[in-house]
Formats: C-alpha cells, sequence, structure tokens
C-alpha cells in the first residue's frame, strides 16, 4: 500500500496492451500523478515488462493530467531522514526515465492538462511527444525553490538550445502545447475533440512498420547523440549494412519494387 496515496502499490502505475499498442497510465489522479518513490520504481517496471511483447508504447497521467512532478509531501517526509532516504525519489524516477532510451520500442508521451517539473522531465525523455492543445508545460523547480532533478537541466538543452532551456528554467514559464511544437519538445499539438483518435491513429501506424526497422533506427538516434558526427555516421553504415540482411529489410525491398512494377 502506497504511504502517499493509500493506492495499493500495484495500482501507482497500470499496464495494459490493445494489440501491438501497449499503455502506461501513471495512476494517482488525486495528486495530479506526483511522482513518489514507488511510482519511479513501477514505472520503470511497467516499461521493461511491456517492451517484449508490443510495438510501441502510449505513456499518460490517469484523470486528464499528465504529471504534475514530484510529491511534495513525500519530499517532506523523506528529507527528515536525510539525503540516503531522500535519494531514491530521484535514483527510481531517473532509472524510469533511463530505461526509454534503451527500449526497442518507441515511446510516446501523451500529454493533456498539466506536465509540470517531473512531468516535463518525463515528457522529454519519451521518445515521442503528443500534446493536448490546451496542455501547459513548464520546469517549474525554480519557481518554488528547487533544483530539476529528473533530468531537466540536461536533456532541455540538448532539446531546444542552451539559450531557450536555461531561461526556461530559471524563469518557470508556462508553455502551450503549440509552443511546445515549436520549440522542438513535441511532434503534435493534436485538437481536443479528436485528442484520443489521433493518438490511437498515430500509435497503430507506428505499430504498422517493421519493429526491426523502428529499433534499428531508435538505437541509432540515442546512440548518435552521445558521439561525434563522424562516428555516429559509420554507426550508421554499419547498422544499415546489418539490417539490409534481415528479413524485414528484405521483404520492404520486395514489396516497394513490387509496387513499382
Amino acid at each position: 500500500m502506497s504511504a502517499a496515496s493509500g493506492r495499493p502499490d500495484d495500482e501507482i502505475v497500470l499496464v495494459s496492451r490493445d494489440g501491438p499498442v501497449g499503455h502506461v497510465v501513471l495512476n494517482r489522479p488525486e495528486a495530479m500523478n506526483a511522482i513518489t518513490v514507488e511510482l519511479g520504481r513501477r514505472l520503470e517496471e511497467a516499461l521493461r515488462e511491456l517492451a517484449p511483447s508490443v510495438a510501441v508504447i502510449l505513456v499518460r497521467g490517469a484523470g486528464g493530467t499528465f504529471c504534475v512532478g514530484g510529491d511534495f509531501k513525500e519530499l517532506q517526509r523523506l528529507l527528515a531522514g536525510g539525503r540516503e532516504a531522500t535519494a531514491p525519489l530521484f535514483e527510481n524516477f531517473g532509472r524510469a526515465c533511463a530505461a526509454i532510451a534503451e527500449l526497442p520500442v518507441p515511446v510516446v508521451a501523451v500529454v493533456e492538462g498539466y506536465a509540470m517539473a517531473g512531468g516535463f522531465e518525463l515528457m522529454q525523455a519519451c521518445d515521442i511527444a503528443l500534446v493536448h492543445e490546451n496542455a501547459q508545460l513548464a520546469d517549474t523547480h525554480a519557481n518554488f525553490g528547487q533544483v530539476p532533478g529528473g533530468g531537466g537541466s540536461q536533456r532541455l538543452p540538448r532539446l531546444v538550445g542552451r539559450q531557450r532551456a536555461l531561461a526556461h528554467l530559471l524563469t518557470g514559464d508556462r508553455l502551450t502545447g503549440a509552443q511546445a511544437v515549436e520549440w522542438g519538445l513535441a511532434y503534435r499539438c493534436l485538437p481536443a475533440q479528436e485528442f484520443d483518435q489521433r493518438i490511437d491513429a498515430f500509435a497503430h501506424q507506428l505499430a504498422d512498420k517493421s519493429r526491426d526497422a523502428l529499433a534499428r533506427t531508435k538505437r541509432l538516434v540515442h546512440e548518435g547523440l552521445r558521439l561525434p558526427l563522424d562516428e555516429g555516421l559509420a554507426l550508421e553504415r554499419a547498422a544499415v549494412l546489418d539490417h539490409l540482411g534481415g528479413a524485414s529489410a528484405t521483404a520492404g525491398i520486395k514489396s516497394f519494387t513490387r509496387k513499382g512494377n
């Protein structure tokens, strides 16, 4: 039982499958899906559990809000125990965010309502973000005298550049869904009346593609970003030659040539 919510631990993060599409739902709507030690642990477990059996994973929050960040009530309780007692809050959540890049399937953040602080950081860690037109997003740590602890100081500059990232981190100014797309933080800003239908269509569009090709492409992007350009290009050349020897690439080439005829 979670002390923070009174909810059984195995219900803090919900896992389900709809054919090739996996769903991970942060399920603390009474706390706007605020992050606890246990939620971070369960999130990593859910992602790793789903990945082998689906083609794409959607991550969203229950109750119409993505996630407002760390649970301050739990943080206060942990701080009473000192640094070592507090560390698991950030370690568990950090491992969950890091796991996303390691999985062979695309992980899509489905963002509605608020994505603040740790919720905003989780969105950044996902491979793709789709945002509701009425969503509000921000790294609000500075507004409460706090420092980012879920990767925001590192991922945000890599996504949007130093100038925008630092200004945002220091001001905590809120972004709309449309601004998130403009900044390169989200792929699409979707209208309210079509939100769930467009999310479903996008997920199945990904799920219909070669899983091997998607996995290799995702790995190339994540690994290549850590390398100098020449090493990344060499990694890509090796990957494409490996891939062309496989069944999915051969089938794709045959399908294309048949259409051409």
